[in-house]
């Protein structure tokens, strides 16, 4: 695992500030670099490489917790470690999302409010939160039906749709598809709140088989403008009031109805042929129709092994996770399972073989150090690494795996553990624990070497968070 030089690591400033910072030497900064410059260049970024430590009942409680939970704190660890691997599934499963706390400004005007204090309200409520794996699986379902705030146009409608993938994210694909036809947000971002039987808009009908269900290929454009006219006549809900923004504006105000409401009036009537058939049809119709389509349950499947097993899982295994998961009338919990306990997850392949999101290193830090306060540095340092919350770059979500990496989002991810650290007053946890405990004390000899070398704990923690080990889950 030798790092390839590289002609220009990090910046002269950069180095010298982590420098300063954790008394890491400037040689051993640029030593890290060449070895995430290494991920950032290779064929296959996310190849292991490493000797699995998976044939370990600890080892594999670890991988679990590094690939559900966000990260984890030494208590969770202990408490993980205790129940063993399979009870630990059971709990994650079983847990009941810990509710975040209210959101102060969620009912102004219009709902304008900076998106940046809603992005440090979910980052507070990642990095506190007592049900780490709910979070995971509201940012999976946030990335999956993609919402951009801009085009959503009102954040007060974000909001609402953020607490309702934490509420379903663990329930059935057919409750989340009829919640998100009609979510206010995901009205106003692929329009389907301006769509009349007279003059339907496409975009939703379209996206909602290409990626959310069905995948490309699996339908025509008869069935993108068929479908239109059936989900015509969606509209957002009323507001409940009308207050003052700034500039004295009058803007509507919204708090109790937090879903769309269906408007006969602008509705398509007539039959539609959809996906071979052909009579009246409406959202609920559109939707058990795609259900009936085995790519669905394919599509779901392949992405939740891409993001939690495999950045390359076979179609094999792909296929047989999306047979349990149509079988069980997606259920997304039994997916959940069923991904968690296949042999397929703990295989020594699998070991380091996916890149963290840039949330999920950064809160994963946060929780190793053990700090709650950094939700500020998080929130600053995320656009830098390719994602910010709520603003993604397209409809098509964020990338994944070995996709997080450039030389560009390599800088940035070791400028984040230089101002993490640089937030962390005092003595902070033992290194070694987080050696052991994070990233299973399974070194390159690049990272061994310094972590030798290193002054004190500062030091290593800085090393330890920056090393090619701990951006692989």
């Amino acid at each position: 695992m030798a790092p390839r030089a590289i002609s220009r690591g990090i910046t002269r400033r950069q180095a010298l500030a982590a420098a300063l910072a954790t008394g890491v030497g400037v040689g051993a900064i640029r030593l890290i670099g060449g070895s995430m410059q290494q991920l950032a260049t290779s064929r296959s970024a996310t190849a292991s490489g490493w000797i699995s430590p998976l044939s370990s009942e600890s080892a594999r409680v670890m991988h679990l917790l590094r690939r559900t939970t966000l990260g984890y704190t030494p208590s969770q660890l202990e408490a993980a470690l205790a129940d063993g691997f399979n009870k630990t599934v059971d709990r994650l499963l079983e847990s009941k999302p810990a509710e975040p706390p209210a959101f102060a400004t969620a009912d102004a005007p219009g709902g304008r409010f900076a998106i940046a204090q809603l992005q440090q309200w979910w980052l507070d409520h990642m990095l506190s939160t007592a049900t780490p794996f709910a979070e995971r699986m509201t940012l999976f379902w946030h990335g999956h039906f993609t919402t951009d705030y801009r085009k959503a146009a009102n954040n007060t409608f974000v909001y609402w749709q953020n607490l309702t993938w934490r509420r379903m994210a663990m329930t059935d694909l057919r409750s989340m598809l009829l919640q998100v036809t009609t979510d206010p947000a995901m009205l106003r971002y692929l329009d389907l709140a301006t769509s009349t039987g007279q003059n339907p808009n496409e975009n939703y009908s379209r996206e909602l088989m290409e990626l959310f269900t069905m995948g490309a290929g699996n339908y025509t454009e008869d069935d993108v403008r068929e479908s239109a006219k059936a989900l015509a006549g969606w509209q957002l809900p009323p507001p409940d009031s009308v207050g003052t923004g700034n500039n004295n504006q009058r803007l509507p105000v919204y708090s109790s109805q937090k879903a769309g409401v269906f408007n006969p009036r602008r509705a398509y009537r007539g039959s539609v042929t959809y996906l071979g058939k052909t009579g009246p049809l409406d959202a609920e119709g559109v939707i058990d129709r795609i259900l009936a389509q085995p790519s669905t349950a394919t599509l779901i499947a392949g992405k939740v092994a891409r993001q939690f097993v495999h950045g390359r899982p076979s179609d094999d295994y792909v296929a047989r996770l999306g047979d349990a998961f149509r079988r069980s009338k997606y259920d997304v919990k039994a997916l959940m399972h069923a991904v968690f306990t296949s042999p397929e997850f703990t295989a020594d392949k699998s070991y380091r073989g996916l890149v963290k999101s840039p949330t999920e290193f950064m809160i994963g830090a946060a929780r190793a150090l053990g700090a709650s306060s950094l939700s500020r540095v998080i929130a600053s340092s995320g656009a830098g690494m390719g994602q910010t919350l709520f603003d993604p770059p397209d409809v098509n979500g964020w990338p994944n795996n070995e996709s997080w990496i450039s030389s560009n989002t390599v800088v940035a991810r070791v400028n984040f553990v230089t101002a993490a650290l640089g937030q962390v007053k005092g003595t902070l946890p033992p290194a070694a624990d987080a050696i052991h405990g994070q990233i299973d004390g399974v070194l390159s000899q690049q990272t061994a070497s310094l972590l030798t070398g290193a002054a004190d704990d500062r030091g290593r923690w800085f090393i330890t968070l920056a090393s090619p080990e701990f951006q692989l889950k």
